[in-house]
């Protein structure tokens, strides 16, 4: 009794810390589909996307600059990364694959890596501040193809990494192109990267592990990743599910505890497959998908649906605490957390 009489104090709680929490739609681009967001910091933000589209604010989202790159008007930019207002690297993602950057504020573009090879197809890149990056594509030759940059994306070199990331993968396994962040750097330059597709895994630099997170289908399996690394400790949670059954809760998240090395399916999961995931703070979340926006204050745990609207990609400020979404039909938005 003591136990079922906790547990609904708790649910009654986290109910009411979710009241006053809203996303809060902030510009569209009709046509353009929006999966690449870098927050710099509370009022410095870029978009990429379809069309040859790249979207830079200011002024935290207020007021947009919109781009179509010269050259590139049918590539879709799935991710970006920018350093400040004038520096930022872009990335298209097929055949041939592309590189960009650009150190005017985005009104001129430098090609700084292409590769032509026959199913080259890039995902997702990320960087640490001292400007090492890393991109991953989908196999070539049955490995995840990577490549890695020195100095915050001006030139790279395609590398062949060690252990688990340079392993083969299974057959049908590969990538999500959806939110660009299947790949999360560790501030020791290591990564971590989820696959999906036919098998969902976990793959870290010396071990590759089967995700609990839904696949057999080249529609489901793992699309995102968060990481929470401060000192020694370093906390992840996984997203994912099949999105061509966007609604479905079935096997869509999943907590990483790294110190014993297992998984841990949430309480209450969100409430539908899930493209990105972010963490806000220590214990704090944001995920989204094409069917709605949940919110976690319990470390994943319990997720709570505070949004219906189609968003693929969330991202925090890397200097700050601003939180912005993005999406189809150019959708861009803030979240506001409860006061």
């Amino acid at each position: 009794m003591m136990r079922l009489i906790f547990s609904v104090v708790l649910m009654v709680s986290f109910c009411i810390s979710m009241k006053g929490q809203s996303i809060q739609l902030l510009t569209d681009k009709p046509g353009v589909s929006i999966r690449g967001l870098s927050v710099v910091d509370d009022k410095i933000l870029w978009v990429s996307g379809s069309k040859g589209t790249v979207g830079k604010s200011i002024d935290g989202g207020a007021h947009w600059e919109w781009f179509i790159v010269k050259g590139f008007e049918q590539n879709d930019f799935r991710d970006i990364e920018a350093f400040d207002a004038s520096t930022a690297v872009i990335m298209a993602v097929a055949a041939p694959a592309f590189i960009l950057k650009t150190i005017d504020g985005g009104n001129h573009w430098q090609t700084v890596y292409t590769d032509t090879t026959k199913g080259m197809f890039l995902d997702a890149m990320d960087f640490l501040p001292n400007g090492y990056g890393m991109v991953v594509g989908d196999p070539i030759d049955g490995k995840m193809y990577t490549a890695v940059s020195n100095d915050f994306g001006t030139t790279w070199e395609r590398k062949q990494m060690q252990g688990a990331l340079g392993s083969p993968l299974k057959t049908g396994e590969s990538m999500f192109a959806s939110s660009g962040t299947n790949i999360r750097l560790l501030p020791n330059k290591n990564a971590v990267v989820v696959t999906g597709g036919m098998s969902a895994g976990l793959l870290m630099q010396y071990k590759y592990v089967l995700l609990p997170i839904i696949q057999g289908k080249q529609t489901t399996g793992a699309n995102s990743i968060a990481v929470f690394a401060k000192g020694k400790s370093i906390k992840m949670v996984i997203v994912g599910g099949d999105f061509q059954n966007d609604t479905s809760k079935d096997s869509n998240c999943v907590l990483v505890d790294v110190k014993k090395n297992s998984f841990i399916s949430p309480n209450t999961p969100p409430a539908g497959y899930r493209s990105c995931v972010e963490y806000i703070n220590a214990n704090t979340l944001i995920t989204c998908g094409t069917s709605g926006v949940d919110i976690s204050i319990d470390g994943g745990n319990n997720w709570q649906l505070i949004s219906k609207e189609s968003y693929h990609v969330c991202r925090k400020a890397k200097v700050g605490n601003a939180v912005f979404l993005a999406g189809a039909k150019g959708k861009i938005a803030k979240y506001y957390p409860s006061k």
